[in-house]
């Protein structure tokens, strides 16, 4: 399951999002989205997770929770839209 991670602060690198969601399962691959021209994290990125009930359950502990002094945004990503 791909899962949004959203409302983070710009210094949270791949391996601070892999050590936030591992207690809940195995991490098959982060993603932090930064901007093509700065290289600054746009406060955003992604999360793979092999096994649905072990995604679910940390979409459903980590939403709303505080990291780094910020209230995440956590839920399952949705399909990127074509224009």
């Amino acid at each position: 399951m791909n899962i949004y991670v959203g409302n983070l602060d710009f210094k949270v690198n791949e391996n601070d999002l892999e050590e936030l969601f591992e207690p809940y399962g195995a991490v098959s691959s982060t993603k932090i989205i930064s901007d093509k021209y700065s290289g600054r994290s746009k406060g955003f990125g992604f999360v793979t997770m092999d096994d649905e009930s072990e995604a679910k359950a940390a979409i459903e502990d980590l939403n709303s929770s505080t990291h780094n002094n910020r209230t995440i945004v956590v839920n399952e990503a949705r399909p990127r839209r074509e224009y």
